[in-house]
């Protein structure tokens, strides 16, 4: 079985940025380590991805924090993980769940079995969005999050975003 980690959103923004926690930046080598125990080609990366006109958009008018503006510093995946990640696929998503990531990751498994790891940020918006997703794609598919690699906006809101990964099916582990 072919194992897949997907990193979500370990953007500037969301860590010492707009966005920033001091909970993500707590899981930044938490992070980083994990990738380790994964080849390179088997990493998928997502960006969370904005242009100029985010005020304009739903999320924008719902989250008034400009963030993670395509080309800006902020948009940036963090160095540390950046560097862990080498030549790992990097999928741009303008929205919290990626559909692309989604569809790769259904062709992939057309042809072999996988098995899907979720880390990131943040835990209650983009990293439940793409675990269910996934999920909902490929239902026979082994999904897992490590609660150890994922920040949400709030300490309250990471663990009821991990309770209600695991009421679908999602294993959670290290918390």
């Amino acid at each position: 079985m072919r194992k897949i980690l997907v990193v979500v959103d370990m953007q500037n923004d969301f860590i010492t940025g707009a966005l920033g926690t001091k909970e993500a930046c707590a899981i930044v080598d938490n992070v980083v380590a994990k990738m380790g125990e994964y080849e390179q080609e088997n990493i998928f990366l997502t960006r969370d991805t904005h242009y100029e006109n985010y005020l304009d958009t739903q999320e924008g008018q719902k989250l008034p924090v400009v963030h993670c503006v395509k080309d800006t510093d902020g948009w940036q995946i963090c160095g540390a993980v950046a560097a862990a990640a080498g030549e790992a696929t990097v999928i741009d998503k303008p929205t919290f769940g990626s559909v692309e990531l989604a569809s790769l990751l259904m062709t992939q498994r057309a042809r072999e079995a996988l098995e899907i790891e979720l880390v990131g940020l943040c835990t209650d918006i983009c990293v439940i969005s793409n675990a269910l997703l996934l999920k909902a794609a490929m239902p026979e598919a082994p999904i897992r999050v490590d609660a150890r690699c994922c920040a949400g906006v709030t300490p309250e809101s990471h663990k009821n975003a991990l309770d209600a990964m695991r009421m679908c099916q999602i294993e959670v582990v290290s918390d």
